[in-house]
């Protein structure tokens, strides 16, 4: 299953307070390791913004949610998500399915 994991800063408080947040963050990242089973196809950051977005393939949802929980500082949102095509399939198939109904 493919997820989009996006990600905003919480409120921390003071200047300082967001510093010592920013530098806890950096450190905990650098030790992070992806499992095997989490496959990272596009990480980006927005410019200008404490946030990002995350595509990601992992067939383990506890793992998704584990990366959630790593950075406390940070709200995260992990939505599973199909490519294009697939939907468009599905979303055709439905149409006929329901264009083919007979009512009384």
């Amino acid at each position: 299953m493919k997820y989009m994991i996006t990600w905003k800063e919480r409120s921390q408080g003071s200047a300082i307070e967001y510093e010592r947040a920013q530098q806890r963050i950096l450190d905990v990242f650098r030790q992070w390791k992806a499992p095997a089973n989490f496959k990272i196809e596009l990480f980006v950051i927005r410019v200008g913004d404490w946030g990002g977005y995350m595509l990601v393939d992992c067939d383990d949802p506890v793992i998704v949610h584990k990366f959630a929980s790593m950075l406390p500082a940070f709200e995260f949102e992990a939505r599973p998500v199909i490519p294009i095509e697939d939907a468009v399939r599905g979303e055709l198939e439905v149409m006929a399915w329901r264009d083919g109904l007979k009512f009384a």
